[in-house]
């Protein structure tokens, strides 16, 4: 498996709308970081939207992660037709071996049976383009809805992003959704967390912190999906408490990401080249 950063791992540096630094990252900082770690795979996600960007920006890019060799994976969000065939030809650009989707959009949660239908409509794209697509479990999507939505599917094409806390949004822990969703898994994004009781005990916070420090049992789930041999690509993410001032956020979200990569690179399961 492969370790790697993604534009998720720099939420606060990149920006949030309402919160925005001096000089937010950009793609080609995130390669830069990437390349400083002394890793081999980004992964770059809806809150720095390819799509968006000038041909010569994605040219730029592509030279970079030529030059430095490093895996290159999209992301995206809104599971639509054309927006999902759109990242289809992005990654065909890139040559990138894997796309990650967020199903839902502003004013936007199909059912499954639409999912089912985008996604088989644009198998023959995937196919041809020996491209992966990962679906990410994103809030609303039980852990069992989503399998089911692979077993329809029936592809090896078409996977899980597995997401270490998302699925809190659900109702639903770790332990239950790996459970489920381990054999399907072609990609994980690493994240940890702590969940603490209010003094007043109405009720708890849900926090990230940085990996290595939390309740995410990240070697027990190394090991559960290598017995699969599908998930090729691990990336850092981060819920970095911000601070009140951006610039002390944007320093701690530097400082978390040392950390954890610290602690994941000593695990075994990572291939060092």
């Amino acid at each position: 498996m492969i370790l790697g950063l993604s534009s998720f791992t720099f939420g606060w540096s990149i920006g949030v709308e309402g919160s925005m630094p001096a000089v937010p990252m950009n793609e080609v900082d995130l390669v830069n970081k990437v390349v400083a770690a002394e890793l081999q795979c980004v992964q770059i996600g809806d809150n720095l939207p390819l799509h968006t960007l000038s041909p010569e920006r994605l040219d730029h890019l592509k030279y970079l992660i030529i030059k430095h060799n490093i895996r290159l994976e999209l992301g995206a969000r809104k599971l639509t037709r054309e927006h999902l065939q759109h990242y289809i030809k992005l990654a065909a650009f890139f040559e990138s071996p894997l796309l990650r989707f967020v199903v839902d959009g502003y004013q936007y949660e199909p059912d499954d049976s639409t999912i089912i239908h985008v996604i088989n409509e644009s198998l023959p794209l995937l196919k041809t383009n020996n491209l992966i697509l990962g679906i990410e479990n994103h809030d609303r999507f039980k852990a069992t809805e989503l399998a089911s939505i692979m077993d329809a599917i029936d592809d090896e094409q078409v996977g899980v992003c597995l997401d270490c806390v998302n699925s809190i949004g659900s109702g639903e822990g770790l332990d239950w959704v790996s459970k489920v969703l381990v054999p399907y898994t072609v990609n994980l994004h690493i994240k940890d967390f702590v969940i603490k009781r209010f003094p007043h005990n109405m009720g708890f916070t849900v926090t990230g912190t940085p990996t290595g420090r939390g309740m995410t049992k990240v070697p027990q789930l190394l090991n559960e999906l290598a017995e699969y041999k599908r998930c090729t690509s691990a990336v850092l993410e981060q819920w970095v408490t911000p601070e009140e001032k951006i610039e002390t956020t944007v320093r701690k979200e530097l400082e978390w990401a040392d950390e954890s990569l610290n602690y994941l690179k000593q695990l075994p399961h990572f291939k060092r080249t």
